[in-house]
């Protein structure tokens, strides 16, 4: 069962992963196209606000979650290595839970605030109509599938009696 999981949690974070990736690739295929056309004189309307709105927020929440799930995010262990091997692990799994809380509420209130913009077809100001209320979905899913992951996580280190 825990395998399946495992498994799944994978999956689902790495498509998260692949698809910050195309975003990342169009965004670079965006900003050259209007580089060149600037140099010829021609400019692509709402440049800036696709890669502010869309590009950079889905690149930067979409594959939270893959990064957790690879044990990569930032930790300072100074304390923590020093620790026995129980002490290491209560404290890991008290960590997870407190992720699991933080990361939960972080994204039920964007997932309220991505169904809200989506009811009022939430737009930016710029100089034509520029919808923005699509990209406010890629904060709940980023943090579905962080919080996947840090109980991914958890599970493992409960299974194996050992902190990452």
């Amino acid at each position: 069962m825990l395998s399946f999981t495992l498994r799944m949690v994978r999956l689902l974070n790495h498509v998260f992963l692949v698809a910050s990736g195309l975003f990342l690739i169009l965004m670079m295929l965006h900003i050259a196209l209007d580089v060149i056309l600037r140099n010829c004189g021609i400019s692509i309307q709402g440049t800036l606000e696709v890669v502010s709105f869309y590009y950079m927020v889905c690149l930067v929440f979409l594959p939270m979650g893959y990064v957790e799930f690879k044990h990569q995010h930032i930790r300072v262990d100074l304390i923590a290595q020093r620790l026995p091997r129980y002490a290491q692990l209560v404290l890991y799994v008290f960590s997870c839970l407190i992720g699991l809380l933080f990361f939960g509420m972080l994204g039920w209130q964007t997932l309220l605030d991505a169904l809200q913009a989506t009811r009022s077809a939430q737009t930016a100001m710029a100089n034509f109509t520029f919808y923005i209320w699509p990209a406010r979905w890629a904060l709940p899913f980023g943090f579905f599938g962080l919080c996947c992951a840090v109980l991914a996580n958890l599970l493992l280190a409960l299974k194996e009696r050992r902190s990452f």
